[in-house]
């Protein structure tokens, strides 16, 4: 079997789930409760909320721990909305964000909120000058990803963030769940993001894990009553297992990252180098992306025909995102950039970790070949 969906969920580390198996049999206390085995576990949160700070650069009591993206994303964007609407309520995104983020902003939208949608050039990437240009004294969040889920643009976050920092009171949201170790973003101190969202099964820790960074002094209302965990903003008994396997995992995506990054990019490049010799083949992928993505398609041949024919090979891809693939959608992201609809219809994603081989590229191609040549009949 040869695993190219890594952009869907990656496999689980072994040593993470090691790690998860034995806190879940040796750790098994309530953080919450007052007797040694519920103290144990408070330290082990608190020495996995330390460990993840230190690697992304910010403080401690910034990182809050959630289910994953979707609720990160979620509770950033209404959070920022209901706790910021005496303010103004006019929100600016993208048009390629992904569903957690979009959907979460059409809701605001439906309840009254205003939002501006930034569009993006044909390589995927939002205008600095049109977000700019889009901020008004009502804009409470911006909120644009670190790189795109289906085609692996990246975003000008820093050039965002210059301009942002002459509106202070404007929330400034990052999706980086595709980013940690397939790209270097790492916030720290000087940073003008105040809010980024990262899921653990994105980076071989176990799903169902995620944590967020809050800017200190940043408020965001609370989606989750109950407890008062996580001081108040995220209640519910918290998941220990999957947070210290998961502060592990992030740890070991972060370790020799720039090797990491090389070894994706020469796979990737030599894909890309493969399918550019192909007349039937469209790329969209831009060539400045990060290097675990590439988007391409076959001219008449819709992208779930693809995928099948592949997986009849054991090689597994998808069309574009895993959250609307099975809905047999077109790409947003690939309309977004101009693409025609028929022409968006044709893709697939590849996307890899530095798990990833040159032998199992190898016999990619080859497959892919003569999934080509056979389509390449009916042209």
């Amino acid at each position: 079997m040869i695993y190219f969906d890594n952009s869907a969920t990656t496999k689980i580390d072994s040593s993470v789930l090691d790690t998860y198996n034995k806190v879940s049999k040796a750790y098994f206390g309530n953080p919450s409760s007052l007797h040694d085995l519920g103290e144990t576990t408070t330290g082990l949160l608190t020495q996995s909320r330390k460990l993840i700070a230190n690697l992304i650069g910010v403080k401690e009591g910034e990182i809050y721990f959630t289910s994953g993206g979707t609720e990160g994303d979620n509770w950033v964007i209404k959070g920022t909305a209901f706790e910021k609407a005496a303010y103004g309520k006019h929100l600016i995104t993208s048009e390629i964000e992904h569903p957690a983020v979009k959907e979460s902003i059409k809701q605001l939208q439906r309840m009254g909120w205003e939002v501006t949608y930034l569009p993006v050039d044909k390589n995927g990437v939002v205008s600095v000058k049109e977000l700019k240009a889009a901020l008004r004294e009502e804009t409470v969040l911006v909120s644009v990803m670190a790189v795109n889920n289906e085609t692996g643009s990246i975003q000008p976050i820093d050039a965002i963030g210059t301009v942002l920092k002459d509106y202070p009171s404007v929330h400034f949201h990052v999706d980086a769940v595709q980013a940690v170790g397939k790209v270097d973003f790492r916030i720290g101190e000087n940073s003008r993001v105040d809010m980024a969202v990262f899921s653990g099964h994105k980076f071989h820790g176990p799903r169902g894990t995620g944590f967020v960074y809050v800017k200190q002094g940043r408020k965001l209302e609370s989606l989750m009553s109950g407890g008062g965990q996580e001081t108040g903003q995220r209640s519910g008994t918290e998941n220990v297992p999957g947070i210290v396997a998961m502060a592990k995992a992030l740890k070991i995506a972060m370790e020799q990252q720039s090797e990491k990054q090389g070894k994706m990019r020469k796979l990737m490049d030599s894909l890309r180098q493969y399918l550019s010799s192909l007349d039937f083949v469209t790329i969209f992928t831009p060539e400045e992306s990060a290097p675990h993505i590439l988007c391409f398609g076959i001219k008449g041949i819709k992208g779930e025909v693809t995928v099948h024919a592949l997986e009849k090979e054991g090689i597994f891809v998808s069309t574009t995102s895993a959250c609307s693939s099975k809905k047999q959608a077109e790409s947003s992201t690939l309309t977004a950039m101009g693409i025609p609809k028929s022409v968006a219809e044709t893709a697939i994603r590849v996307s890899l970790t530095d798990l990833n081989t040159q032998e199992e590229m190898n016999r990619f191609v080859d497959t892919f070949n003569t999934i080509y040549q056979s389509f390449k009949v009916i042209q």
